[in-house]
């Protein structure tokens, strides 16, 4: 079987050199293409299904952690996943992270020896290809190992969000929920919903972590506005909710948080 490639990276030089580099120490390997951004990436995965994917770590919109999660979500069941090598310039962190993880990585900027004996890796590892759930403990694993975020302000008390013609000042402990909503972050109350521009992504850092918990890429929850965790015949999570009607869906990533309701 032809083995198929894709490289997202968002510094276009080290994508070519990347390119060049597997070209000549694996002609065999088809490269799909180059993506420049998280989102083109995870379209790209999509849509040409790749045996093997280089993720950059840092990239602008979804991050390379991200797109691997979102790969995992996509997969049905009994389907593989891809090989994913990481590529970062994190130092000693990420040696240690990734190894614990048992995944490969890439330093930049790439040598041609370490391509060498990651090919090695992945031809290996192409052999006994992983699973959404093994490659969701991957994920979880390099996430833990993570440093924590530094933030020494207190958490978000109050929310200013768009009613209308209207501003409002919500207390954080009346939102049920917050979905991104293409430019906007949407908010969901008892009451009804609005909107602010502040993306999830800064959002989330500045919530009570005691109260709010991120259960899906775009879906940030209120944990006291969970009346019960639903899980259907294939395994996926949906949160029922106290004040509202609609149920939220919890992807892979997120679902052992809701393992013992």
């Amino acid at each position: 079987m032809k083995l198929c490639a894709v490289i997202a990276e968002d510094e276009m030089l080290l994508a070519q050199q990347l390119k060049t580099s597997l070209a000549r120490a694996w002609p065999e390997l088809e490269l799909a293409g180059l993506a420049a951004n998280g989102n083109e990436a995870l379209a790209l995965i999509q849509r040409v299904r790749p045996q093997i994917v280089f993720l950059d770590i840092r990239m602008p919109g979804l991050t390379g952690l991200a797109v691997a999660a979102e790969i995992a979500e996509g997969l049905g069941e009994g389907e593989m996943a891809p090989a994913i090598v990481f590529v970062t310039a994190y130092g000693e962190f990420a040696v240690k992270a990734f190894d614990v993880a048992a995944i490969d990585y890439l330093l930049k900027p790439v040598t041609e020896e370490r391509l060498t004996r990651c090919i090695e890796r992945l031809k290996a590892a192409l052999v006994h290809p992983r699973d959404a759930e093994a490659l969701v403990a991957i994920l979880r694993g390099i996430t833990r190992l993570a440093p924590p975020i530094a933030n020494d302000r207190a958490p978000l008390r109050f929310v200013r969000a768009g009613f209308g013609d209207t501003v409002k000042m919500i207390p954080v402990e009346e939102i049920c929920y917050f979905q991104a909503s293409e430019k906007y972050t949407a908010i969901f109350t008892k009451a009804g919903e609005a909107l602010i521009r502040t993306p999830l992504k800064e959002l989330l850092p500045e919530l009570d972590t005691t109260r709010f918990a991120q259960v899906h890429r775009a879906t940030i929850v209120n944990l006291g506005e969970v009346a019960a965790a639903v899980r259907d015949g294939a395994g996926r999570v949906s949160l029922k909710l106290k004040n509202r009607r609609e149920m939220l869906h919890v992807s892979r990533f997120y679902a052992e948080l809701f393992r013992q309701m």
